[in-house]
């Protein structure tokens, strides 16, 4: 469908192998991948918000390639057309519903995460540009410097590192950094984060345990890395997998760390309907079932109602909110 969406596109529009030369036509199929992929995933999951937000942030990815918002549109009405004619399925109307959704959503550019009120603002503007310029020994620096003030390690966590790694990210996206300086700045705060752990990190004294994963080839493990830390500081036993482990081998981990909790991350949208899996293979495992199950992430920030559709007991925007809904879900088992 992405061959016959690019070969329609550029017969529409003969002009782009002047503007963007051969290389262009295959980024075209590659972008119509993408869109398909997103498309289909926002139908999986029962998410038309998915898809609409997708391409509002296209819009504004591509803006940075000389790709106008005409182009975009035109593309998307080929896609239309291709779903007319050459996709049959019972969906076939919803997934429809959903492109039409999002076919006249504008680009909205994202404002920046690290908000003038917030109370370490100016500290993560110093640490960011550290980040930025290359000067790992400044941004070690200002976070060992807040430390001898006396800011808390989760305050670090979540207005130093979670505000500057999601402004890296909108960065980016921006086309203002490289892929190269993304994982430059988010290899320096991982480390960052490892050398902070012999001042908070001991054994949980609640006898509450917690596992924490990614779904399938995620590589955007920082985010549930802190999620974990902080259930630490609260003095819960975590179990960090990270990324890439078959769902098997995390079902079985719940089982032999007797589990009271786990905590599933996506962070691409396109990931969401893996975590629904992971879910229902938990339920289906008579060992494991009784686990209370949270999801986070990027697509769950989206829509309020996602955590629902893939089957989890909760949901929460931050570290700090789901270590409390966490409490809240495991403790009436405890105390049956």
């Amino acid at each position: 469908m992405a061959d016959w969406v690019t070969d329609k596109q550029y017969t529409r529009q003969p002009d782009l192998i002047e503007r963007f030369g051969p290389l262009g036509r295959m980024r075209t199929k590659q972008d119509s991948l993408y869109t398909l992929n997103y498309l289909a995933e926002s139908v999986l999951v029962n998410s038309s918000t998915l898809f609409i937000h997708y391409v509002s942030w296209l819009k504004v990815l591509l803006a940075g390639y000389k790709v106008s918002d005409e182009d975009v549109r035109v593309n998307l009405e080929t896609i239309r057309e291709a779903i007319v004619e050459k996709f049959e399925h019972p969906d076939k109307s919803l997934v429809l519903k959903h492109l039409e959704l999002a076919m006249n959503e504008p680009a909205s550019p994202t404002p920046s995460f690290i908000k003038p009120d917030s109370p370490l603002a100016a500290e993560a503007e110093a640490y960011l540009k550290a980040l930025l310029d290359g000067e790992r020994r400044q941004a070690v620096a200002i976070v060992h410097q807040l430390m001898d003030e006396g800011v808390p390690v989760k305050a670090l966590y979540k207005h130093i590192f979670q505000a500057t790694q999601y402004e890296i990210g909108r960065l980016w996206h921006n086309k203002t950094l490289t892929v190269a300086q993304e994982h430059y700045c988010t290899a320096v705060t991982q480390s960052i984060i490892s050398s902070l752990y012999p001042h908070w990190i001991g054994k949980g004294h609640k006898g509450l345990r917690m596992i924490a994963a990614c779904v399938g080839s995620e590589m955007h493990e920082i985010g549930l890395r802190m999620v974990a830390d902080t259930f630490e500081m609260e003095g819960w036993d975590t179990y960090y997998l990270g990324a890439n482990v078959p769902d098997q081998s995390i079902v079985q981990a719940i089982v032999e760390y007797k589990a009271d909790l786990i905590a599933i991350s996506a962070t691409m949208t396109y990931h969401v309907h893996l975590v629904r899996e992971l879910i229902m293979k938990i339920k289906a495992e008579p060992s494991a079932c009784s686990v209370k199950i949270m999801v986070g992430g990027f697509p769950f920030n989206l829509d309020p109602n996602l955590w629902q559709e893939v089957g989890a007991d909760g949901y929460a925007p931050d570290a700090e909110t789901t270590v409390s809904l966490a409490e809240e879900l495991v403790t009436p088992i405890i105390n049956s």
